[in-house]
Order: structure tokens, then C-alpha cells, then sequence
């Protein structure tokens, strides 16, 4: 097996800090937790709750295309929402925006997070074998 491999993701902003927005490894592909940030980069903390979640869903799917995946290859999303209070915001979200999909999830309610965003998801997903993995 060869050694993990970090992935670029066009379209998405690039991390503030020393990680990879994706690890492919082994036929598994590791997301890194995605904020609500525009694909710019521009900050969207100050958004309401929901559209900080769809963006953040959107980062998501961002780099799973990027590293071969889909929704449908979800095996488990991690969710980190400020407040209990947005459980259910989240959950009406993450339904529309994932559709069919259903993997393993986790919902943590946390009291902030970094930059004053009030969600950050992180997911891990299958892909297809490629020569490359």
C-alpha cells in the first residue's frame, strides 16, 4: 500500500493551518473539518446558522469530488455545531443538502469554534481503487 496523499482541492479555501484539506489512503479518503468560508477564502462567520452550514456542506463535497469520492461514499460525518439549539437547523440542512445519502453521523454540540463560525464538518468516505492508492 502506498504511503497517504494529501489532496488539493480547487474551489475551496486552502487551510489556515498546517494540514491537508484530504487524506487518500488505502481506498479511504480523510477529510479535514470544513468551516462555512466562501470559496474565496472571504469569511462567512457572520452568515446565520444555516447558510454557514450549507456552505461548510458544501466545502465538504468540494473535496470529496477532488479525491474521487461522492456523497454516496460517505461512511461517517462528524458535525461540530455551537449551540444545541442549532441540532435541528443542522439536521434539516444536512438532510437536504445530502439527500439519500445516510453514513454513520455524529452531531457534537461544542461552545465555539475558530474564526466565531458556528458549524465545521468533517467526514471520513470510500473511493474507488485507483493505481495511485
Amino acid at each position: 500500500m502506498d504511503a497517504p496523499r494529501p489532496i488539493a482541492v480547487p474551489g475551496v479555501p486552502p487551510p489556515g493551518g498546517h494540514y491537508s484539506p484530504a487524506i487518500v489512503h488505502g481506498g479511504l479518503v480523510y477529510v479535514s473539518g470544513q468551516l462555512g468560508a466562501r470559496p474565496d477564502g472571504a469569511s462567512a462567520a457572520d452568515q446565520p446558522f444555516e447558510d454557514q452550514a450549507r456552505q461548510a456542506l458544501a466545502n465538504l463535497l468540494a473535496v470529496l469530488a477532488a479525491a474521487g469520492a461522492s456523497p454516496d461514499r460517505l461512511l461517517k460525518v462528524t458535525a461540530y455545531i455551537v449551540g444545541v439549539d442549532n441540532w435541528p437547523a443542522f439536521n434539516a440542512v444536512y438532510a437536504e443538502v445530502m439527500g439519500e445519502a445516510r453514513p454513520a453521523r455524529s452531531v457534537v454540540p461544542v461552545p465555539e469554534l475558530h474564526h466565531g463560525y458556528l458549524v465545521e464538518i468533517d467526514a471520513i468516505a470510500a473511493r474507488a481503487q485507483t493505481e495511485d492508492d
